[in-house]
Formats: structure tokens, sequence, C-alpha cells
């Protein structure tokens, strides 16, 4: 995205209200006389363990948003809200009992009525309803499918669905195709393929290549000890690990000859 679009994505009212909710605490503890007013107080500064609370913070947002593998403005606020949201609770409830109930409401009335936006821009993907429309698929068609595993509630899924969305028109041919699977809501097609839908799942998103309908590769992927091997869901990298461009022209080459053996049989009756 660029910086414009960002700034437009910002207006958005999910991003609105958890950027009020995320800065609430810091913002009302510094505003003279609303701070007097709000924590009943002369000194509207930060004392000891609300600092300590921040740096910490501070600390966890760098962290897990390097992991989530965040490349933008957007996906850094997508998988940082989380973090910055209990951080306000704890500190709003240091700070007042009653005024850490009240933003604990408004905490759970924001997660429930302001859903993040999913993408709605252009797309070749089908959408697949249960494991086993998507095991028939893989194994009747001949085409070369690239699924994506994800889970709607994943931040690092939402900020892979427009990469995502941008390959499949890219790339996008009848015997190669791009796919989608929610084992969020269809969990047996996580088993089935070995990927977690767990909170803590560090497999989400995950992206098979499957050809003649079996798996030739994945990422992330495990190293032989079982580790996952860290995988940044950028465009580039995308191309770069499923070899996209020799794919893209090895299908177009089959889908051309294809047709011309077709054109030819046609003529010859």
């Amino acid at each position: 995205m660029s910086i414009k679009q960002d700034l437009l994505q910002l207006l958005k009212p999910y991003y609105l209200v958890n950027i009020i909710l995320s800065l609430s605490f810091m913002v009302l503890k510094r505003i003279p006389g609303v701070c007097n007013y709000i924590f009943n107080t002369d000194n509207c500064e930060f004392d000891g363990k609300e600092t300590e609370i921040l740096f910490f913070l501070l600390i966890v947002v760098v962290m897990r948003t390097r992991k989530a593998g965040s490349v933008n403005m957007i996906s850094y606020l997508s998988s940082s809200f989380i973090y910055t949201k209990i951080a306000n609770l704890i500190l709003w409830f240091n700070a007042d009992y009653l005024m850490g109930i009240l933003y604990g409401v408004l905490f759970i009335l924001g997660a429930l009525l302001v859903p993040e936006p999913t993408y709605a821009g252009p797309s070749n993907v089908i959408y697949f309803r249960g494991e086993q429309g998507l095991t028939e698929q893989i194994a009747s068609d001949k085409a070369t499918w690239l699924i994506a595993f994800y889970t709607v509630w994943n931040p690092a899924c939402v900020n892979f669905a427009p990469v995502f969305s941008k390959l499949s028109i890219d790339y996008g041919l009848e015997n190669l195709k791009f796919g989608k699977i929610d084992i969020g809501r269809y969990p047996e097609a996580g088993q089935k393929y070995h990927v977690s839908d767990s909170s803590l799942s560090k497999q989400l998103p995950t992206i098979i290549l499957f050809q003649e309908g079996k798996e030739a590769m994945r990422r992330p992927m495990a190293d032989t000890k079982g580790k996952l091997i860290k995988f940044l869901f950028s465009e580039e990298n995308i191309k770069l690990a499923f070899g996209l461009n020799n794919l893209y022209e090895k299908t177009k080459s089959e889908v051309k000859d294809s047709n011309q053996i077709g054109n030819k049989d046609k003529k010859n009756k």
C-alpha cells in the first residue's frame, strides 16, 4: 500500500476505534486539567510503574510485529492493537478500579461491534468450504494449486490477504489456480494438512503448493528437527519461494500446447 492508501485505511471505524483505545491512557494522563480530574492528582506525569508497563509494551510490540511479518504501517498497527489495549487495560486498573472496568467494557464492545475490515479488492481466489471439497478438488483436478490456510482473526492472515489476491490476479491460469480455506471455520482441514489454528500457532498463514494432487512444498516449513522456519509473507518472498515466474511460464506453455492439440483434432475431424 502507498502512504495515501494507508492514511485512507486509517479512516475506517476499526482503526479509529482501536487507535483511540490504544492511546487513551497515555493521552489523558498527559493533558493538564483532564488528567487532574480523571486521576484526581496534581501530577500529570507517568509514575515508575506506568513507565515500566509502557516500556515493556514497546518491547513486546516491536518483537511481535516483527514475528508477524508486518511490512507496512497498517500491518504494524493491526499486529500491535491487542497488546496496546491489554497494556491500557492494566494501566487503567492500576489507576482506578472503576475506570479499568469501564475500559474493559469498551474493549469488548469494540471487538464485537467494529471488526477488522477484510480485503475486498479484485481477486481470482477460490474459497473452499470444508476439507472434503478441498481434498476432492485438488485430487481430481490436473491443475497446480496454491492454497492458503488461514483464520479470519489472525492479523498476519488479514495482512496477507491483499498480497495473495494480487498474486492470484497476476499468475492465475486455468491450470494454475489459487485457493483459500478458513481453518478456524473448518478445523478438519487444518488437521488433515497439519496446520494448527491455535491462537499461539506460528503456522498462520500457511501456503501449500499442490501438483498432481500431492503437496509439493509449503511455507512456513519445518527444519530437520521439526522446528518451523520463519517466513515473511511478502509478495516477492512468495514469488521466490514457490518459483511463481517459472511455474507461470510452464503452466502457460502447457495450456498453449493443449489448445493447439485440441485445434488440430478439430481440424482432422
